[in-house]
């Protein structure tokens, strides 16, 4: 029967970091990896231990002995099904924990986006986020920020409120207020001009895949809620539909900000 034993170095650690309660995002900045990539090996680790969830993890970490499958492919549905539904329940925690904290905010958004980007980042697999308040005119501010790479986070912080070409993408969110994905920022051409907001998200940040969202209240855009990997991965469409709702959150705790007087934006990396 296999055990911790028949795990790799790197599998035991992602195992025991997983089963103690740490999140994707967590064990991927604690190793240096991308939190996709914990997923696959977790995958791994619970077809190999045959285990359909955390506490079956923790158990067999701990030396319980668990029934055999002698069959791969039932094993390998069964491992995947597992990670899902704990997926799941964890979007489910995260949206209701949200939830809690704006209401018991009283308009203190240095207490609600640390936590809207952070869920964000763990659950959409995504390396930093920043939360744009938009000032007209194709002008931007980097309200918060989150796990962002200080070259870059120095860049936003020196130019305060600054103008956004249209071909950028929070250029073409103004414009269009769509989501905008793009799959590699250094593929697109505005990457070979001078612009320097693209410059300092390619090479300050390192980002490659980016999304953004537009954040709309009353009609009006106020803000674009935006996550970066730093790898060429395009973000899926549930990805995509987790950044909307986180986007949404965003829109509701600034506008409780500005109705109850709370506190002013301000960075959190």
């Amino acid at each position: 029967m296999l055990d911790s034993r028949d795990l790799s170095p790197r599998e035991n650690q992602i195992a025991e970091s997983y089963a103690a309660g740490c999140s994707y995002q967590e064990i991927a900045s604690d190793l240096h990896i991308a939190p996709s990539t914990v997923r696959t090996h977790l995958a791994t680790i619970y077809r190999k231990l045959e285990v359909s969830s955390k506490v079956e993890l923790a158990a067999r970490l701990g030396g319980s002995a668990a029934a055999r499958s002698t069959d791969v492919d039932h094993a390998a549905i069964i491992s995947e099904l597992a990670l899902s539904l704990e997926e799941a329940l964890s979007r489910e925690k995260a949206l209701t924990e949200v939830l809690r904290i704006i209401g018991a905010s009283q308009g203190d958004l240095s207490q609600v986006m640390p936590a809207i980007l952070g869920y964000a980042l763990d659950l959409c697999d995504a390396e930093f986020g920043i939360l744009f308040e938009y000032r007209q005119n194709k002008r931007y501010l980097a309200s918060f920020t989150l796990g962002i790479p200080p070259a870059f986070k120095a860049w936003l912080d020196d130019n305060g409120t600054f103008v956004v070409g249209d071909q950028t993408g929070l250029g073409r969110l103004t414009t269009r207020q769509n989501v905008i994905h793009i799959i590699d920022v250094k593929s697109e051409a505005i990457y070979r001009t001078d612009d320097p907001l693209r410059f300092a998200t390619a090479d300050l940040g390192g980002a490659r895949s980016f999304v953004a969202i537009p954040m709309v209240a009353a009609g009006r855009l106020v803000g674009a809620f935006t996550i970066y990997r730093q790898s060429v991965r395009p973000f899926s469409d549930e990805a995509l539909r987790l950044a909307q709702i986180f986007a949404a959150q965003s829109v509701i705790a600034l506008e409780n900000a500005r109705l109850l007087g709370g506190a002013k934006p301000g960075s959190n990396s």
